[in-house]
This record gives structure tokens, C-alpha cells and sequence, in this order.
């Protein structure tokens, strides 16, 4: 069973920055590298938005437009961590963020930021940005 865990939630105000991680554990004779990773937030009012994706080797990513050169998706296959640096935060970049893990297949249809093509999921952090 592939396990995530999301860290590096919290509160910041407008402007701000933080960069999440997700530590993925993997069956053994699995590895990390065999799937393709997501970033995705929520809140209470919204539906589950897409933000981000990485291909298992890093070389292809999408973004969302809300986030397109703001936030940066990035993996080390060394460490089983994926990573989302959030940059030139506002109050509507409040949510609880998730990772999601999809075994790696076809790209193509992953850039369209569904959750429904992401098997695994983590339970989330929660940011929080202020005024």
C-alpha cells in the first residue's frame, strides 16, 4: 500500500511563502519513481482543485493557471519526497493540501489535474494565509 504524508502546512501572511513535502512509503519491491505525483488543495466551500503535477522522472510538470509561477512542484526520487514551493501567497491560496500518487502510465491524461486519475492520497495540511 503506498502511504503519504503531507508536512510543512501553516499560517503566513499575504506574500509569504512555504514549501510543503510528502514523504511517500512505497510496498517493498516498489518504488517511488514508479508513480506520477499531484498536488491538490481544498476547502470547505470549494470543490478539490488540481494545482499541480510531476512526471516520475521529473521531466514533464502542469500547473494550474491560479498557480502558474507562483508555486513550484518538484520530487528527489532519493528520498521518496515530492515538494510544492508556494510563493507570493494570498488569502485564497487557504486550503488543506493533499498529494496524490498515480502509478505511472499515460502523462497526458494527468495534466488535465483530476483527482480521479490519482489513486493515492495523503491526508492533508492545512495553510492558512492572512491578510
Amino acid at each position: 500500500q503506498v502511504q503519504l504524508v503531507e508536512s510543512g502546512g501553516g499560517s503566513v501572511q499575504t506574500g509569504g511563502s512555504l514549501r510543503l513535502s510528502c514523504t511517500t512509503s512505497v510496498p517493498r519491491g516498489d518504488r517511488f519513481e514508479n508513480y506520477h505525483m499531484g498536488w491538490f488543495r481544498q476547502t470547505p466551500d470549494k470543490e478539490r482543485e488540481g494545482l499541480a503535477a510531476i512526471s516520475q522522472g521529473s521531466a514533464s510538470s502542469v500547473y494550474a493557471d491560479s498557480v502558474k509561477g507562483r508555486f513550484t512542484i518538484s520530487r528527489d526520487n532519493a528520498k521518496n519526497t515530492l515538494y510544492l514551493d508556494m510563493n507570493n501567497l494570498t488569502p485564497e491560496d487557504s486550503a488543506v493540501y493533499y498529494c496524490a500518487a498515480a502509478r505511472a502510465g499515460r502523462w497526458a491524461s494527468l495534466e488535465k489535474l483530476r483527482g480521479t486519475d490519482f489513486t493515492y492520497w495523503g491526508r492533508g495540511t492545512q495553510v492558512t494565509v492572512s491578510s
